[in-house]
């Protein structure tokens, strides 16, 4: 087990897990940053609308897996989300979880 996993887990299982339970993927750039590119089927909601946002995301009754451009705002995200009892992970920059996805 290298270094990384034991210190942070492996967040390939985490994702790869959450996928297999349906997550849904919260994209939470701008809208500007998110029609530039983004994975097909994420949801854009900008990380200074995500507390305003809970309810409708705790209304999908799934996973969520979020992701920005590097995985900074993800990880905020992930954190808010985690907060308010929604079972969430931080993807990282969209472009690495696209790949890890195989989407």
């Amino acid at each position: 087990m290298g270094i990384l996993n034991l210190l942070f887990g492996n967040r390939n299982n985490d994702i790869k897990s959450f996928k297999e339970k349906g997550a849904i993927i919260i994209d939470v750039r701008t809208p500007q940053e998110y029609h530039k590119g983004a994975i097909q089927e994420s949801i854009n909601v900008p990380l200074q609308t995500l507390k305003s946002k809970i309810a409708d995301i705790e209304a999908y009754q799934k996973p969520i897996i979020t992701c920005c451009a590097s995985g900074i705002r993800s990880a905020n995200a992930a954190s808010i989300l985690k907060s308010n009892n929604i079972n969430a992970i931080n993807g990282g920059g969209w472009k690495t979880l696209k790949s890890k996805l195989k989407l």
